[in-house]
């Protein structure tokens, strides 16, 4: 029974490292200055994980984790880490700021990302290289070495950002592309996790919000939605949307 149960956690465990809801906010103002949130929440898929514990182990000291914190993203990275990034990597690090709100009784799990780009040009820098930063320290830091993994030595994986889209920016227009080929390569590489999620009827719902301040000019994406003022564009998705049709998030905004 003991070993059925750790091969079952191992399994939803895996499913971690890529079924997470994610949200993207973006507010551009006026100065051409960008705060960018990314907020990624894991809880559906820890409800899952939790709903499958025996009573005697969710009373253990791993399961009773309650944190709500934000740190320095920079100061959050392990020293390995911080040595394969780059000086501009370093200071997009620094400038950038990682909250934690952990409970998992509650079956609770988010983190959120959050960066102020000065300019068009470095909003674009931040966006193409957010992929580079991992959230693994910063899980194992924040979770104690243990956290979900109930001693197992099994982590969530977490990018920061996603590396199969491109991006570019300048001070009226905002693109985004799926690069088909990165992302051919992600599914394969999470697979199992995939598959894993959808067995536990896990969509994975994927939203940008863009907040602008000025009314937007236009959209290209026809499942993009303009708020009644133009000043907002919504577009959302699922993982099995986005396999079906890779473009489906691409975003092209004229402002």
């Amino acid at each position: 029974m003991k070993k059925r149960l750790t091969v079952l956690l191992f399994f939803v465990m895996l499913a971690f490292s890529s079924c997470v809801d994610i949200e993207e906010v973006y507010n551009f103002n006026d100065d051409g200055s960008c705060n960018v949130v990314y907020d990624f929440d894991m809880s559906r898929a820890v409800s899952v994980f939790m709903n499958l514990m025996p009573d005697s182990l969710k009373a253990t000291p791993q399961f009773g984790l309650v944190k709500d914190t934000t740190l320095n993203f920079f100061n959050a990275l392990s020293d390995s880490t911080r040595r394969r990034l780059s000086v501009n990597e370093t200071a997009m690090a620094i400038n950038s700021d990682l909250n934690v709100n952990m409970n998992l009784n509650k079956s609770q799990v988010k983190f959120s990302i959050s960066h102020l780009a000065k300019d068009p040009e470095d909003l674009q820098y931040y966006l193409n290289h957010l992929s580079n930063l991992s959230l693994d320290s910063q899980f194992g830091q924040v979770a104690g070495h243990q956290g979900l993994s109930g001693g197992m030595g099994v982590q969530p994986t977490l990018s920061a950002g996603r590396d199969y889209y491109s991006y570019k920016v300048t001070s009226n227009k905002f693109t985004r592309i799926i690069d088909k080929v990165k992302f051919t390569a992600f599914l394969k590489k999470t697979q199992s996790a995939l598959s894993a999620a959808k067995a536990m009827l896990i969509d994975m719902p994927y939203k940008v919000v863009l907040n602008f301040a000025q009314p937007v000019k236009k959209v290209d994406n026809p499942n993009a939605v303009l708020s009644p003022d133009r000043k907002q564009v919504t577009l959302s998705a699922t993982m099995d949307d986005v396999i079906q049709d890779p473009n489906v998030m691409n975003l092209n905004v004229e402002f």
